[in-house]
């Protein structure tokens, strides 16, 4: 389908009153076909979208048809809650190439979320809402409907200036569970994928870049304490940075980031990890995350030749999670052409004496070419250097790991190389209806004393219908691949795994006013290690019901074998008895997940399981509760228990993460959030309060306030209290 959009000679007033003669000549894409719960019919409430265009703004209107039932509304904070909000959004490929693009989302309350789209918008996992930008919005509600007039500026979003966009539109009617798009979309498929989208046809092209500069500049500082220390110390920092986007093409950006800080990004929830791997915390810096698919994307979960935590972040004195000071950062991304995208990054951070650091520098580069309707290949190359560490004089300031070897296989290893060089192959293969997907990667490492079995790959395949959903996939890690710069959680596991992994569903749709759909569906893995060593094998099998009213149950038996390649013991190595090398363990167990009707103000998710664990039990209680006071915010508590009980003298623990958090919004513009976790596994207490003022488009003012405190006294460990202060500026 294609909606033509015309160039108007005056601005657009937002509103909410569609007066303009612009609207009334502008094309309407209306029509909106029923996605969930059913995709057979028309939305009994339909939705109109037009959009008109001048010099500077890209403007797009809705008339949202409805009753005057009341709107569902987490909160009135930007980048909202999309599965528990009503909202409407627009959805942009701009590159006409199927794969990449924006969202622009607004509520009946005239809250707006935006985002970049990757791989297609095929998953859930390819929208990331935590790019910000400047643009505009207002809403009207009215008894019978809401209407939403949105101004984007074209310097806001990357672009090509060609005839054609990909473009469509979903509006999701949370309170009443149902969802709806331009496009009629199967229900096994997301409706905002550019594999369902139609076709933005410019009356004339869109405008070509003229000087499209940002910077934004910041101060920030903060005052610090530190009670772990004798005497304990104190601390002050004022520090200036700023970024700037500059627009080498329409499509084509360059970020810069000088001293950058990010005080104010909200802090990782934590974990209680019974397993023998790293944990893969999300990345939610807003330098590193326009076009980051071309980064992030490679390799498959057990191996990401790149994650850019690794880069300005590292574990402090107490284990925790601490921010290494950048120097610099550079970056080019964005479209060539239809075919081609690329993306180049380099990072330089400060030597950290409290990490054990030095002075390290990043390097990254993506070449993406695309073929056919949603298939591409990319080539990536990652280079990390550390510097002066053969200079002795200046290591033996550092933390004495620098010093130590660790034995990997049978090869023992520096913790980390002068430098570490990552080339890769990633190929993505979708079909135009996203029935079928299949990716195979291919990725070797460079390393000084690294040599020999340095390579890692895998290859994965999805069919997607109506009723039944299969995948089949696997992975090799050889034992000398090492991407410093990457994610590889198998990396001090096992020396050298091939993985193989599959699973599917069936699923059920009765016809009753109560049920969505039912299903059965299954999950398998095995781990081999070189000489055909089974060290891992896994199965689970579950039945599952998705009601109309929301809310989900699940069943399900899992079953687990794991013949250990190293000693360690889940809760603390230095107080029990290790599980060692080679020790051969079976267990099985039952579980159930349910989540209330997610649309009343008191709502909640829980999840419980009971069965074995290596030598011993364990019963699992994990959730989330919340309360919502709408549309003024939120009160939840997410939770974690364990009841550990393994054989005499390797460990029985009752192991409890509380996370209680007040989400406060007082306007769509002034937020305050009180995180509090308490881990007793980590034997810590931390708090975490922020308040936000976005006293402008994409300017913001920032408090943040943090805490750790020892749980049975309450005593502080440290505390810090940070203000930041950013503003946009368009030149």
């Amino acid at each position: 389908m294609q909606l033509p959009i015309k160039k108007i000679s005056s601005p657009i007033v937002l509103d909410g009153k569609l007066d303009e003669e612009a609207w009334k000549d502008a094309s309407v894409a209306t029509g909106f076909y029923m996605n969930y719960p059913y995709d057979t019919a028309l939305a009994p409430f339909q939705t109109e979208a037009r959009l008109a265009f001048d010099e500077h703004m890209l403007y797009v209107s809705f008339v949202c048809y409805d009753d005057d039932t009341p709107d569902l509304m987490q909160s009135l904070r930007r980048d909202f809650d999309f599965d528990r909000t009503d909202n409407i959004g627009i959805y942009l490929g701009p590159y006409n190439d199927r794969i990449n693009g924006f969202y622009f989302q607004v509520t009946p309350y005239g809250v707006q979320a935006e985002g970049v789209i990757s791989t297609g918008g095929a998953g859930d996992d390819s929208y990331n809402d935590t790019w910000d930008n400047k643009w505009y919005s207002k809403v009207v509600r009215s008894k019978d409907k809401w209407v939403a007039e949105l101004a984007i500026p074209f310097k806001s979003f990357r672009y090509k200036s060609m005839e054609e966009w990909n473009i469509t539109f979903l509006r999701w009617d949370r309170k009443r569970n149902l969802s709806s798009s331009w496009i009629a979309t199967p229900i096994q498929f997301i409706p905002a994928s550019f594999a369902y989208s139609g076709q933005l046809v410019w009356s004339e092209l869109p405008p070509k870049s003229k000087g499209n500069v940002s910077v934004i500049p910041y101060v920030a500082g903060g005052a610090y304490r530190d009670n772990e220390t004798l005497p304990a110390s104190r601390d002050t920092d004022l520090q200036v940075g700023f970024d700037a986007k500059i627009a080498v093409t329409p499509a084509l950006n360059l970020d810069l980031t000088v001293n950058p800080d990010f005080s104010q990004v909200e802090v990782d929830r934590q974990v209680i990890n019974l397993t023998r791997f790293e944990f893969q915390f999300p990345e939610r810096r807003q330098f590193f995350l326009e076009n980051n698919d071309l980064f992030a994307g490679a390799g498959f979960p057990e191996a990401r030749p790149f994650f850019s935590r690794r880069i300005g972040i590292a574990k402090d004195s107490t284990g925790s999670l601490t921010r290494v000071p950048i120097l610099y950062g550079a970056r080019l991304s964005g479209s060539i052409n239809k075919q081609w995208r690329i993306s180049a990054l380099n990072m330089h951070t400060k030597e950290k004496l409290s990490a054990g650091l030095p002075a390290q520098n990043y390097s990254v580069a993506a070449v993406q070419r695309n073929f056919w309707k949603q298939s591409n290949i990319t080539f990536m190359y990652v280079n990390k250097e550390s510097l002066k560490v053969n200079d002795r004089d200046t290591l033996k300031y550092f933390h004495e790991d620098l010093l130590k070897y660790r034995v990997t296989g049978n090869d023992t290893v520096p913790a980390f190389s002068r430098y570490n060089r990552v080339l890769t192959a990633d190929l993505d293969m979708r079909s135009a209806n996203n029935t079928w997907t299949a990716n195979f990667y291919y990725s070797g490492s460079f390393s000084p004393m690294m040599t020999g079995k340095r390579m890692s790959g895998g290859s994965f395949i999805r069919y997607t219908k109506r009723k039944v959903n299969f995948l089949a996939g696997n992975t090799f890690v050889q034992k000398n691949y090492n991407a410093e710069a990457g994610f590889v959680p198998s990396r001090n596991v096992y020396p050298g795994v091939q993985s193989y992994f599959g699973g599917g569903e069936y699923i059920m749709f009765p016809k009753t006013k109560r049920l969505v759909n039912m299903g059965v569906g299954t999950e398998l893995s095995m781990n081999v290690i070189p000489g055909g060593r089974v060290t891992d094998k896994s199965f689970s099998l579950g039945y599952g019901f998705n009601f109309m009213n929301t809310s989900e149950l699940v069943f399900y038996y899992y079953q687990t074998y794991q013949q250990l390649t190293n000693s360690f013991n889940p809760v603390d190595a230095e107080k029990y008895i290790e599980f060692k090398a080679g020790e051969e363990y079976t267990w099985d167990g039952t579980g159930v997940r349910v989540s209330s009707d997610q649309r009343k103000l008191f709502y909640y998710q829980l999840e419980a399981r009971y069965g074995g664990f290596y030598n011993g039990s364990n019963f699992n209680v994990t959730g989330e509760m919340n309360y919502r006071y709408q549309p003024y915010g939120s009160v939840a508590v997410r939770f974690d228990y364990n009841d550990l009980r393994l054989a005499e003298g390797y460990g029985k623990e009752k192991l409890l993460l509380v996370g209680p958090r007040i989400d406060l919004t007082f306007t769509d513009k002034i937020f305050l959030t009180t995180f509090v976790q308490y881990n007793n596994l980590a034997d810590n207490v931390n708090l975490n309060t922020r308040l936000q003022w976005r006293y402008k488009p994409a300017s913001d003012f920032f408090v943040v306030y943090t805490e750790n405190y020892l749980p049975e006294n309450m005593r502080s460990k440290n505390r810090a209290l940070v203000f930041k202060f950013t503003y946009w500026l368009n030149l």
